[in-house]
């Protein structure tokens, strides 16, 4: 069985970060262990919200705790997402290394939440250079949208090949497999949307319709089924196995008009998506 160790915020309404996460895996069969960065009553998205940003101690502590019962050998990938500060990056870069000492076979995906088009950066001050200067040497795969590949980077990303740079420029740095998720490049075709996934120095894309839905939490279910899969099999299927999934739960969402992401509803997308997307090298 696939252990996966989560560690990302949790709202009580709705479905962003392990909210988002951790039951799609559950749902393909993974064991996964949750430990929340934040709990919130609902994403920051609404505009207000309430609850709290935890500490990195009690990140740590929850670590600690698992470590304890002798289970961190078993732990396949350490997947991370949005941090509420600084400080719980500290001590998520920990629990990635105290994971790797028992498994040296074991990942770290981390999800660098940092900004997105038309919103610019909008996490705390020291997160943004924590993912770039601290995060992304030692993790293993690594996947930002295109906004955060241009941050990541200093690069302009309009191109392919532009995009490929960066991604090259990125695993020059540390992790060997990069995605890149909604990714609109000057040949992309009207009304669709891309991800781009490197590794090995190869190349793969996918390029999906643009749904009319505008809902938060659908990079944080990319990034967990990309991982889960790229555990069980290679980049270019992982990327055509989470193209498919999450275009099926963002298609169902849509025809239902919800604010919310439908990934309980829209639960069997995970194992059996209606439309399969097949990724193509490039």
């Amino acid at each position: 069985m696939t252990s996966i160790l989560s560690i990302q915020s949790w709202v009580a309404y709705g479905h962003v970060g392990n909210a988002s996460a951790i039951f799609p895996l559950q749902r393909l069969g993974a064991e996964v262990w949750g430990i929340h960065t934040v709990q919130f009553s609902n994403h920051t998205g609404y505009g207000a919200w309430r609850g709290q940003v935890f500490g990195e101690d009690l990140v740590s502590d929850l670590v600690t705790g698992i470590e304890e019962r002798g289970v961190l050998a078993r732990c396949d990938a350490v997947l991370s997402g949005y941090m509420g500060s600084a400080g719980i990056g500290a001590a998520i870069l920990d629990a990635a290394r105290r994971v790797k000492a028992a498994n040296r076979a074991a990942l770290w995906c981390c999800d660098p939440v940092i900004g997105d088009v038309g919103r610019g950066v909008f996490v705390r001050p020291g997160i943004p250079e924590f993912m770039r200067d601290e995060a992304l040497p030692e993790a293993d795969i690594i996947t930002p949208n295109q906004f955060e590949l241009e941050w990541l980077t200093s690069a302009t990303v309009r191109t392919l090949d532009d995009a490929k740079r960066a991604v090259a420029a990125l695993q020059a740095r540390g992790p060997r497999c990069v995605l890149v998720t909604s990714l609109h490049l000057d040949d992309t075709p009207d009304g669709e949307i891309g991800m781009l996934v490197g590794e090995g120095g190869a190349f793969w894309r996918v390029s999906t319709p643009m749904l009319p839905v505008s809902v938060n939490g659908a990079g944080d279910a990319i990034a967990a089924l990309f991982l889960f899969h790229r555990l069980r099999g290679t980049a270019e299927t992982a990327l055509a196995a989470a193209a498919s999934s999450v275009f099926g739960l963002l298609r169902r969402t849509a025809e239902a008009g919800s604010r919310e992401i439908l990934t309980v509803a829209a639960q069997d997308e995970f194992v059996a998506p209606s439309r399969v997307f097949a990724a193509l090298p490039c």
